[in-house]
């Protein structure tokens, strides 16, 4: 029995309240308990139980790290995507803070719903409130056992750093959709008529789906009469196509069957972080955010039954 206050709660009711706790604000997910079992738990006993085992996963983790890892695991053959993303947590010791997120998963996990919609089976997610050396850390020993590793991603040059020191056999794909984000917003400095605009975006997509990015930076590099702010968006975008390029070869990975969009974590992060950490008038301390984001993580990850052995351990 794990003491909290004044009260021992079963493990049976521990569990519940964890998973209360981390799907809902805590006072809701104590009147929830209460409707549904008929078991009255108070919030700040709910608060407390997901934070002690939040703090249980993250301690785990990081004795990992700090032992160099878990035993090395036999190659398993497979191809896996990993995707990172990341957003804002209001923290009260650092204000705006970003949890950074990983999602990895078995390329065979991606099921077609329709002509643009995938449906994305069992995933791992990996989730840190801070720096990308402690967030790599811990994504690391996730991928040791992966046959074949494609990383899809924006531009953040942190990422595709690290992937090329640790994974460099890696498949590495500029995620499509932030790379005509870009252009589209350049396109916006360029353009007064909307139907010339339009049309050229959807010329210069072409050639980036056939991987022709030289001639889309090209085609940049053509226009003579801009404004400064457009020189100067002219630069970075030019840059961003050019350090990219062999990351932006979409006709090829789509014939491979590969993605070429960062969708699955970008839906990830609202599923698994905002829609629990982000709700109005939240602000987590820093240890707390962590703490709930790592009870999060293991429920969509489907690894709940690894919260349940630990509350068994307490007992």
């Amino acid at each position: 029995m794990l003491n909290t206050g004044a009260y021992n709660i079963s493990l049976f009711l521990q569990s519940q309240m964890c998973y209360m706790g981390q799907q809902l604000v805590f006072t809701d997910a104590s009147q929830t308990l209460e409707r549904l079992l008929g078991i009255k738990a108070n919030a700040k006993q709910i608060e407390r139980l997901c934070h002690h085992y939040g703090e249980v996963l993250e301690k785990q983790v990081q004795e990992i790290i700090t032992a160099g890892g878990l035993p090395p695991k036999q190659n398993d053959g497979k191809k896996y995507y990993a995707m990172f993303d990341g957003g804002m947590l209001l923290t009260r010791e650092e204000k705006w803070k970003e949890m950074k997120l990983a999602r990895i998963f078995d390329v065979h996990q991606k099921t077609s719903v329709s002509k643009d919609r995938n449906y994305i089976g069992d995933s791992t997610y990996i989730a840190h409130l801070g720096g990308h050396k402690n967030f790599f850390q811990k994504v690391e020993h996730h991928l040791d056992d992966k046959g074949e590793l494609i990383f899809i991603a924006d531009g953040a040059k942190w990422i595709w750093k690290w992937v090329e020191a640790m994974y460099p056999e890696s498949t590495q794909i500029l995620d499509y959709y932030h790379a005509k984000q870009h252009l589209c917003e350049w396109a916006g400095l360029v353009f007064k008529n909307q139907k010339q605009k339009e049309k050229w975006i959807h010329t210069q997509c072409f050639w980036l789906l056939n991987n022709q990015v030289d001639k889309v930076i090209r085609n940049i590099k053509h226009f003579k009469i801009l404004s400064s702010q457009a020189r100067e968006k002219r630069k970075t975008l030019v840059e961003y196509y050019t350090t990219n390029q062999s990351r932006m070869q979409y006709k090829t990975f789509k014939e491979k069957g590969f993605l070429i969009g960062s969708g699955p974590i970008e839906a990830a992060h609202r599923h698994v972080i905002q829609q629990r950490m982000k709700l109005s008038g939240q602000r987590w301390t820093m240890k707390g955010a962590q703490q709930i984001a790592n009870l999060r993580t293991a429920n969509k990850g489907n690894k709940w039954n690894h919260i349940v052995e630990l509350i068994k351990k307490a007992a």
